[in-house]
């Protein structure tokens, strides 16, 4: 029969962490399986994704900039995932294609496991309201935080993505901003934009940070990203975004094989590896 097969698709894709994380969980926990990276064309991710199902592939995870091909692709979605209106881990059985999205656990499980802080009760503040933040906005808000202020440098974006993820019985709990607007600490603050890659910052104001604010930026490096360098700078407790991904991918590893591995030793080994 031979081991499972499972990659990730992407382009580029050769920076991608999820083998080595997934090869981890599967030595942890016993599973036959293997799991590579797997480049797609632009224009065609959808055959590749289908030709690797067809060859026996058992799942996949999807990442930039395929997630929204991912969705259409799927015969089926999860709740999550018709929330996030995106997909990042396909499970393919027969000719069932289930589409769903871990990002927004990932998130909060690292958050609240792995940095040990409550989101229930908490004032949070999500920069970005592109791709990222709405693929964690249910998720954060499944955990019941006081308030959720999106922020973007575009109030139009923000206010659309408050209104999509409004909580009919709780106005206002799901509020919109520009960056400029918020000057005073949140609990929890979430960079969901792409300047960090840029080595650029939202333009938020430094009151948003305090001494019992957890500053966290998606992206992740060898160094702390200009988010967290400000942030730190500020007061706050810094972290960056290496526990989220192996969160998510540990959500995808259940989803896939029944088995929830422990990811705090997988996530010590990607940071010494950085």
């Amino acid at each position: 029969m031979g081991a499972d097969r499972y990659c990730v698709f992407g382009n580029p894709i050769a920076h991608s962490k999820s083998p080595e994380i997934h090869a981890a969980f599967a030595a942890q926990t016993g599973q036959d399986m293997v799991y590579e990276r797997s480049l797609a064309a632009l224009d065609g991710f959808a055959a590749a994704a289908l030709a690797f199902a067809a060859a026996g592939g058992r799942g996949a995870n999807v990442t930039v900039p395929f997630k929204l091909e991912a969705c259409a692709l799927a015969s089926r979605l999860t709740p999550r995932a018709r929330a996030a209106g995106a997909v990042n881990t396909l499970s393919f059985d027969g000719g069932d294609i289930l589409g769903d999205n871990t990002d927004g656990a990932g998130l909060v499980a690292d958050i609240v496991g792995d940095a040990g802080v409550a989101i229930e009760g908490r004032r949070v503040l999500l920069l970005g309201a592109g791709g990222a933040a709405r693929g964690v906005l249910q998720a954060i808000l499944d955990q019941r935080p006081a308030q959720v202020f999106v922020a973007n440098r575009t109030r139009a974006t923000a206010d659309a993505l408050a209104l999509r993820f409004a909580v009919p019985d709780q106005p206002g709990r799901v509020a919109a901003c520009e960056f400029a607007e918020p000057d005073a600490p949140f609990d929890i603050v979430i960079n969901a934009t792409s300047a960090s890659l840029s080595g650029a910052l939202p333009p938020v104001s430094p009151a948003v940070f305090g001494p019992h604010t957890l500053a966290l930026d998606m992206m992740y490096g060898a160094a702390p990203t200009i988010f967290m360098q400000v942030a730190s700078g500020h007061g706050a407790r810094a972290r960056d975004g290496l526990g989220m991904l192996v969160e998510q991918a540990a959500e995808a590893f259940f989803l896939w094989r029944g088995v929830r591995p422990d990811t705090r030793e997988v996530l010590e080994r990607m940071r010494g590896a950085l």
